[in-house]
């Protein structure tokens, strides 16, 4: 139990050090442009200039100096930054050297520490098919690196998805405006294609929604090594493939791409900005890209 503990904080140490630093070198100014604060607020009072708008008179202060003076207002920056993790069953698979979980947590982790550096508060949903856990939105250092050694030692009731049930989640328990980060390979069952449409139109009209999809390479094409066993990692069903015939080849791919196009179709739909990033890829420069598009 104490090894497993060490090796859980020497891996949220390891973690601190990488992101922290792409953190501090690449994403701060980016993170800082990107995502706007929750508006407008009141900063000073100065005397009426040409050109000034008229609505921003404050008649208090003109009455009582005799000259017409305007309220002054400067962006809020301060932002509180929601992350929905994934932590169903399909994080756990990966064919390159990485899994879907180490790449979520490190993505988790960048965007945490970018965050904090704003002086931001971060909060964590982790979701199954349910609410696994909520993290309450706080400010420091010592949240963030909790926020990392939950993500690496967590271990969820349910293996399943349901998109829909998160969104809702976040709609019922943050009431005021913030910029949340959904990270999930959204493998969503068809079931609930209606209930996540409904959950994130109504989350959209109230807080800034971003979509960050991590996937594998064997989840578009299958390999030809003969026959191999496959699972579920969500359901625990088996089959056995035949990936040496061309038509299961095919017709996996197009199974893909189907599901592809449907995920790509929901966030265009909702409107919402998205970054997918493949185990085997670059996060850092997809990352940087979903920023300068905001």
């Amino acid at each position: 139990m104490i090894e497993q503990e060490n090796d859980i904080l020497k891996r949220v140490r390891k973690i601190e050090i990488k992101t922290r630093g792409l953190s501090n070198e690449i994403f701060a100014g980016k993170y800082h442009t990107a995502f706007r604060g929750r508006g407008m607020s009141f900063s000073e009072v100065r005397e009426y200039r040409a050109g000034d708008d008229v609505r921003d008179i404050d008649w208090n202060v003109t009455a009582r100096s005799g000259k017409p003076h305007i309220k002054v207002f400067e962006e809020e920056r301060e932002l509180t930054m929601m992350l929905l993790i994934d932590v169903s069953g399909s994080r756990l698979f990966g064919s390159t050297q990485r899994l879907k979980k180490n790449i979520i947590t490190e993505i988790a982790a960048v965007i945490a520490f970018s965050a904090a550096q704003n002086n931001d508060k971060v909060g964590c949903i982790f979701f199954s098919d349910h609410v696994e856990k909520f993290i309450p939105p706080k400010k420091g250092r010592s949240h963030i690196l909790m926020i990392i050694r939950e993500l690496i030692g967590f271990r969820p009731e349910s293996l399943r998805t349901k998109l829909s049930e998160p969104v809702r989640f976040l709609t019922n328990v943050a009431k005021k405006h913030c910029t949340t980060f959904i990270l999930s390979d959204f493998l969503n069952p068809a079931h609930d294609r209606e209930a996540l449409e409904d959950a994130l139109k109504i989350a959209g009209g109230k807080h800034d929604l971003v979509g960050i999809r991590v996937c594998d390479p064997r989840e578009e094409e299958l390999p030809d090594v003969g026959i191999i066993e496959m699972m579920d990692a969500e359901t625990g069903r088996k089959v056995w493939v035949d990936t040496s015939s061309r038509a299961v080849r095919d017709h996996y791919a197009e199974a893909w791409r189907k599901r592809n196009d449907e995920i790509d179709n929901l966030l265009r739909h909702n409107r919402i900005d998205t970054a997918t990033i493949s185990t085997d890829g670059d996060y850092v420069t997809e990352l940087i890209k979903l920023f300068k598009q905001r």
